[in-house]
């Protein structure tokens, strides 16, 4: 009952500021309620807060005692929407799929996926050395098992 009450008062929160989503959201036995978001533009302290104060202020302790705990998805955490990706355009990723592991600057998303675009040294056609050649990859949002944003300092 609790949860279904909490992914309600949740869903309108989110409702109310639409450049807010939901990435994660749990209840566990002993009531502790986690909530994962991310936003368009990123996610402040405030934006925790009125998600948090949303939720709380709506629920009665003296009913079910509870913790709650909302959170942004953090910069290491590896993305899981499609929505993530089209705000990552123009950072560099790592991303996994079955057969490869792809690191590369986000270019563009679209419908079913991502493109990647990344410089790459090879061998040259003819003769010795190496040349630096433009590579590019569009890969669909089913092939990836894990991507994320290479932070870098």
């Amino acid at each position: 009952m609790l949860k279904d009450r909490v992914a309600s008062l949740l869903e309108e929160a989110l409702e109310a500021d639409k450049s807010l989503f939901l990435i994660d959201f749990s209840v566990a036995l002993d009531n502790s309620i986690k909530v994962v978001i991310d936003g368009d533009q990123g996610v402040s302290l405030k934006d925790c807060m009125k998600i948090s104060r949303a939720i709380e202020h709506n629920l009665d302790r003296e009913e079910e005692d509870f913790s709650l705990e909302v959170t942004s998805a953090g910069a290491a955490s590896p993305m899981v929407l499609p929505r993530q990706y089209a705000k990552n355009v123009g950072r560099k990723l790592k991303v996994v799929t079955e057969t490869n592991t792809f690191e590369g600057n986000l270019t563009a998303t679209t419908e079913n996926g991502i493109v990647l675009e990344w410089k790459a040294r090879e061998p040259k056609p003819v003769g010795k050395g190496k040349i630096t050649v433009q590579k590019k990859e569009e890969i669909d949002f089913s092939d990836i098992k894990e991507a994320k944003v290479i932070i870098t300092f």
